[in-house]
C-alpha cells in the first residue's frame, strides 16, 4: 500500500508541479508513446541480454514483493521460534531416533505440519532437516556447522539479490537510453531544418521528452523499485539467520529455552515478540504436536 502511494505521489508532484508552473502537458502525452517504445523497448532488450532466464523470472515475481512487502511477518517469526524450540527439545529429551521420523518426512511430521507456511518454504525446511540429520550423525562441532550454514546462507542470499541488482542495472541504463531517444529526435529534427519554427519547436520538444522520460523512470521508479526489492530480501534473510543461530546455540549445549531466546533476539525489532508473548505461544502448542 505504501509503494502504491509513493507511485501516485511521484506522478502528482512531477506532473502537477509542471502544470501549475504553466506547462502544457499535451506535447508530453503526444510524444510519450513512441519515446517510451524506444526507451523501454531498448531497456527490456538490454535486460534480457544481461540476465539469464532464472533472474528474469525472479525479477518478474519480485515486482509483486514491492507491493506485498516481506514474506515473513511477526506471527511467522513467532512460529519459527516455536518450531525450533520443539525440534531442539525433542532432540534433547527424546534423542535422535525420535527426531529422525520428523526430519526424514517433514510433510508427515506433526511438528512441521503445525506450521504450514514454514513447511512450504523449501529452503528453510531443507536447511533445518539437513543440519539436524548431520547433527544426528555426530557432526556436532558448532564452528563447523556454523561455517557450513553461513556458506549456504551466503549463496542463497546472493541468488535472492539477483533481481534487485538486475533492476538497479536497468535504472542505471534508463537515463542513457533516454538520451539515445533524444538524439534520434534531434537527428529527425535536423532532417527538417527548413520547416517552420512551430514545427521545429514541436519536434525538439518531442526529442526532449525522451530525455525526460529516461531520467523520470530511472530515478522516480526503477531505482526505488530496486532498493525496495533489496530491502525486502535483506529483511526476509533474517528469518534464515534465526534458524542458523538457534541450531548453533543448540550445538553449543544451551537448553531449548536459551536457544529460543537467542533466536528471539535476532527477530527484526518491530516484529519481535516479547518474552511473555513467546512463553504464551509455547504454552499454547497442542499436546498432540509435542507427543
Amino acid at each position: 500500500m505504501l509503494a502504491i502511494g509513493g507511485v501516485v505521489c511521484v506522478f502528482i508532484m512531477v506532473f502537477g508541479g509542471y502544470i501549475l508552473a504553466g506547462g502544457n502537458i499535451m506535447p508530453i502525452i503526444h510524444h510519450a508513446p513512441l519515446e517510451l517504445m524506444t526507451i523501454l523497448g531498448a531497456a527490456v532488450g538490454a535486460f534480457l541480454i544481461g540476465n539469464d532466464m532464472v533472474v528474469v523470472k525472479k525479477t518478474l515475481s519480485g515486482f509483486g514483493k514491492i507491493f506485498k512487502g516481506p514474506k515473513w511477518g511477526g506471527d511467522d517469526y513467532r512460529d519459527l521460534l516455536c518450531l525450533m524450540f520443539l525440534l531442539a527439545k525433542t532432540l534433547k529429551t527424546k534423542g535422535a531416533m525420535v527426531l529422525e521420523s520428523h526430519i526424514e518426512n517433514p510433510e508427515e511430521s506433526a511438528i512441521f505440519s503445525h506450521y504450514p507456511k514454514i513447511l512450504e518454504d523449501h529452503f528453510a525446511i531443507e536447511m533445518i532437516c539437513d543440519t539436524l540429520r548431520m547433527i544426528s550423525m555426530n557432526m556436532d562441532n558448532p564452528h563447523q556447522v556454523e561455517d557450513m550454514l553461513e556458506k549456504q546462507l551466503e549463496k542463497h542470499h546472493h541468488e535472492a539479490l539477483g533481481p534487485s541488482h538486475a533492476v538497479q542495472g536497468l535504472a542505471d541504463a534508463l537515463p542513457a537510453l533516454g538520451i539515445v531517444a533524444a538524439v534520434l529526435g534531434i537527428i529527425k529534427t535536423m532532417g527538417s531544418i527548413s520547416a517552420p519554427v512551430e514545427v521545429l519547436g514541436e519536434m525538439i520538444g518531442g526529442a526532449l521528452t525522451g530525455t525526460f522520460l529516461g531520467v523520470f523512470l530511472a530515478y522516480g521508479f526503477f531505482g526505488p523499485f530496486a532498493s525496495r526489492m533489496k530491502a525486502i530480501e535483506d529483511e526476509d534473510f533474517q528469518f534464515y539467520c534465526i534458524i542458523r543461530d538457534m541450531l548453533v546455540a543448540h550445538l553449543q549445549g544451551n537448553a531449548p529455552q536459551v536457544s529460543v531466546e537467542i533466536g528471539r533476539g535476532r527477530v527484526p525489532t518491530y516484529m519481535q515478540p516479547n518474552f511473555l508473548e513467546l512463553e504464551t505461544a509455547l504454552g499454547e502448542i497442542p499436546p498432540e504436536v509435542t507427543a
